[in-house]
C-alpha cells in the first residue's frame, strides 16, 4: 500500500468517527472497518465528476449499509462533492446536509435513499436494469454512450433482509454483469456476532442466484480489494458479490465488537484511534493537505472522462441525429398539458370496462408516444393487464425488451422500478394486486421520501375481486397509502377517470402515483372527466342539495343510483366522485368549499374500505358506509351485497344522516 492511499483511507476513518462523537449519535464501526474498499472503489474504479453529479454515465455508488452514512459524507466532501467540513461537522443535526441516513435529493452526490438494509442493494438492481436497458437502445458500435457499472456496499444486516434475496435472485436471472456488490462482511449485528441467527455460506448462496463471486480476507489490504473489482469489472455476464472481511470497529478499543455499531467511541477512545493509525494530528476533523490534493488529482480525472464522453456525444449527435433526438425527448420531463392535449387518450366506448382493463388500454396508448416505458408486474401482467402488446420481454437476452417481468417480487419490484426511475431517462411502471401493497409497502415509502415519480398500478381493488377471499381482498390498504406523506392514491370511477390517473402518474415529477384499479366491469359516468385531477368533483348535481355523497371507485356507479332514487322521493343528494384525496386536498380553500360546503351537514361516504379516512369530510353528523371487517369468498356482487354495497343500503344510511 503506498503511503498516501493508506492516509486517505485513515482521514475517511478519523472524519467519520469525529462526525459521529461531534453528533454524540451515530455508527463509528461500520466507517473504521468499510473504508478501505469504499477508497479503493471510488479512487481506482469509478467514473464520477463531482462538478456534475448527475452525469448520465457516472458509475453509481449505493451505500446498501445507510447506517455508515458517515463514511458516505467523508468520502463526497474528499472527492469535492458539496458536503463542506461544515457539513461534517453537523452530521444528524436538522436542516444539514448530513442527515443520520443517506437521502437521495439531500445530499450532492448520494445515489438512493438508504437505511432500511436491503434496500439499496435492491434499488441498485434496479439502476442496473436502467442502465442495460439504456445501453441496448442507444449504444452504437464505438459509441458506448451507457456503460457504467453501479457499485453497492452492503453489510451483514443487508444479507439477512429478504428483499436482497429477491432482488439478487432477479439480478442473477438478468445476468446484470455491471453490478458489483461489496459485502462488508465484519460478523457482527446489534445484539452480537452474527451466528446468534445467521450461519449460511452467502457466497454460496449468490453462487446460486448466478453471480460471480470472490473472496478477500483482509479487509484493509487495498491491493486484493483492488484485484477483486477489476476482476468483477471484466465479468459482464454475471453479477459480482465480493466478500471483503472487515472488522467493526478496526484499530479501536471496540473492534470486533458490537459496541462499535452504533454508539460514539468516546473522546479517549478516538484519540488511541488515530495514535494507532498513526494519524499526523489529533485535533478533529483534521485532514492532511497533501490528502486532500491526492483526492483533487482524482476528482479531476473523473471530469475528464466525462469531458470526453460528452465530445463523445456530440459526434454521436451528428451520426445518429434521429437516435440523438429520442434520447434528449426520453431525459424531457412529460407535462401534463401536452397530454391533455390530445384528446383521443380520453375517449372511449360507452360500455361497462373494468378499470385494470382500461388501464392497460392507456398504456398501449401512449407506449409508442413515450419510449421510455418500462415496467411490468409480479408475475401477474396477464391479470393487472400491464402488458406492451408488441413489444419484447426484458431479458439477459433482450434487454431492449420493454416488459419487465420481476417473479413474485413485489418487494424487491418496488425498490428495482425505484432504481429505474433513479437511473434517468425512463417513466418505470410496476403492478401487482392491491392487496399484495403489504409486501412492497416499505419501498413505496421510500418512493415518497426520495421524490421518486414510479408508478404503481394496482388492481383487483375491493372485495369485488370476489372468489379468492379475503386474503387477497384489500380492505385497509387505501387508508395506509393515503396516509403516506408525498403519494397519491388514485381510485377511478370508471375510464375516463382512470385515463386522467395515467395522465397524472406519466406527468409526475417528483410524486409515486398509486392506480387503484377494479376487476369487474364499472359503467361510464355522464359526467366523469378531467375534474378527476383536482381529486375529487361534482358527478351528480340535483336542483336542490339536502345531503353529499362522496365515493370512489366502483362504488360511485352505485352512490349514483342511490342519488337518483332519492331524488324521486323530493331529496336532493349532490354525489360526489374522490379518486384521489390527495388531489382533492392540494385545491385551494374556495373549491374545497364549492364541492362539500361547510353549511351542508348530511354527508355520506361510500367506499368499499375502511372507514378511517373519511371523518374529516363527512364530519360529526355524517356516515360511512364502508367495510371495518375482512373481506370473504364469494361472486363480487353477492359480496357487495353481503356487506351493504346496495342502492337500498345507501339510501337508508343517507336517510338517517337527514334526520
Amino acid at each position: 500500500m503506498k503511503q498516501i492511499d493508506n492516509l486517505a483511507v485513515n482521514a475517511l476513518r478519523v472524519l467519520s468517527v469525529d462526525a459521529v462523537q461531534k453528533a454524540n449519535s451515530g455508527h463509528p464501526g461500520m466507517p473504521l472497518g468499510a473504508a478501505p474498499m469504499a477508497y479503493t472503489v471510488w479512487a481506482n474504479h469509478m467514473n464520477f465528476d463531482p462538478k456534475d453529479s448527475k452525469w448520465i454515465n457516472r458509475d453509481r455508488f449505493v451505500l446498501s449499509a445507510g447506517h455508515g452514512s458517515a463514511l458516505l459524507y467523508s468520502i463526497l466532501h474528499m472527492f469535492g462533492y458539496d458536503v463542506t467540513l461544515e457539513d461534517l461537522k453537523s452530521f444528524r443535526q436538522l436542516n444539514s446536509k448530513t442527515p443520520g441516513h443517506p437521502e437521495y435529493g439531500h445530499t450532492d452526490g448520494v445515489e438512493a435513499t438508504t437505511g432500511p438494509l436491503g434496500a439499496g442493494l435492491s434499488t441498485a438492481v434496479g439502476m442496473a436494469m436502467a442502465q442495460e436497458h439504456l445501453a441496448a437502445k442507444y449504444n452504437k458500435p464505438g459509441y458506448d454512450l451507457i456503460d457504467n457499472y453501479t457499485f453497492v456496499v452492503a453489510g451483514d444486516g443487508c444479507m439477512m433482509e429478504g428483499i436482497t434475496s429477491e432482488a439478487s435472485s432477479l439480478a442473477g436471472t438478468l445476468e446484470l454483469g455491471r453490478l458489483i456488490v461489496l459485502y462488508d462482511s465484519n460478523e457482527i449485528t446489534i445484539e452480537g456476532r452474527t451466528d446468534l441467527a445467521f450461519k449460511e455460506n452467502v457466497r454460496a448462496r449468490y453462487e446460486a442466484y448466478g453471480f460471480e463471486t470472490f473472496l478477500v480476507e483482509d479487509g484493509n489490504d487495498l491491493e486484493s480489494i483492488d484485484a477483486a473489482i477489476a476482476k468483477a469489472k471484466e465479468n459482464t455476464k454475471q453479477p459480482s458479490l465480493i466478500e471483503i472481511r472487515t472488522k467493526i470497529g478496526y484499530g479501536s478499543d471496540k473492534e470486533d465488537s458490537s459496541a462499535s455499531h452504533g454508539s460514539p467511541l468516546g473522546d479517549a477512545s478516538i484519540e488511541a484511534l488515530k495514535k494507532f493509525l498513526e494519524y499526523p494530528s489529533l485535533e478533529p476533523f483534521y485532514v492532511p493537505e497533501e490528502v486532500y490534493a491526492h483526492y483533487k488529482e482524482i476528482a479531476n480525472e473523473g471530469t475528464k472522462v466525462h469531458d470526453m464522453w460528452t465530445a463523445l456525444f456530440e459526434d454521436y449527435e451528428k451520426e445518429y441525429p434521429e437516435l440523438a433526438q429520442q434520447w434528449n425527448k426520453d431525459f424531457s420531463e412529460i407535462s401534463l398539458e401536452s397530454l391533455l392535449e390530445n384528446k383521443a387518450l380520453f375517449e372511449f366506448e360507452d360500455k361497462p370496462q373494468a378499470t385494470r382493463n382500461v388501464s392497460g388500454e392507456m398504456i398501449n396508448r401512449l407506449k409508442d408516444t413515450y419510449s421510455n416505458m418500462f415496467g411490468g408486474a409480479a408475475d401477474l401482467a396477464s391479470s393487472n393487464m400491464t402488458t406492451m402488446k408488441g413489444e419484447t420481454s426484458f431479458s439477459s437476452e433482450n434487454y431492449l425488451g420493454r416488459n419487465i417481468h420481476f417473479g413474485v417480487r413485489e418487494h424487491a419490484m418496488a425498490a428495482a422500478g425505484n432504481g429505474i426511475s433513479l437511473y434517468g431517462g425512463l417513466k418505470p411502471y410496476v403492478a401487482t394486486f392491491f392487496g399484495f401493497t403489504d409486501f412492497l409497502k416499505p419501498m413505496a415509502r421510500l418512493s415518497s421520501l426520495m421524490n421518486v415519480p414510479l408508478t404503481y398500478v394496482l388492481t383487483h381493488d375491493s372485495i369485488g375481486l370476489g372468489e379468492d377471499g379475503p386474503t387477497h381482498e384489500p380492505v385497509e390498504q387505501l387508508s395506509i397509502l393515503r396516509s403516506q406523506p408525498n403519494f397519491i392514491t388514485f381510485r377511478p370511477a370508471d375510464a375516463r377517470e382512470t385515463a386522467y390517473g395515467w395522465a397524472l402518474a406519466l406527468s409526475s415529477k417528483t410524486t409515486p402515483v398509486g392506480l387503484v384499479l377494479s376487476r369487474q366491469n364499472l359503467p361510464q359516468l355522464e359526467m366523469s372527466g378531467e375534474n378527476a385531477l383536482k381529486g375529487g368533483y361534482i358527478v351528480y348535481e340535483p336542483k336542490t342539495v339536502d345531503a353529499i355523497a362522496i365515493a370512489t371507485g366502483s362504488e360511485v356507479a352505485i352512490t349514483l343510483e342511490a342519488a337518483k332514487k332519492l331524488s324521486e322521493t323530493g331529496v336532493g343528494v349532490r354525489v360526489v366522485s374522490m379518486p384521489s384525496t390527495e388531489l382533492f386536498e392540494m385545491q385551494d380553500e374556495a373549491y374545497r368549499e364549492s364541492i362539500i360546503p361547510s353549511t351542508i351537514r348530511s354527508r355520506v361516504a361510500v367506499e368499499a374500505g375502511t372507514s378511517l379516512p373519511w371523518g374529516k369530510y363527512v364530519g360529526l353528523d355524517g356516515a360511512t358506509v364502508s367495510l371495518d371487517t375482512f373481506g370473504a369468498s364469494a361472486p363480487g356482487n353477492v359480496l357487495f351485497e353481503h356487506f351493504g354495497f346496495t342502492v337500498d343500503n345507501i339510501v337508508e344510511v343517507i336517510k338517517s344522516t337527514l334526520k
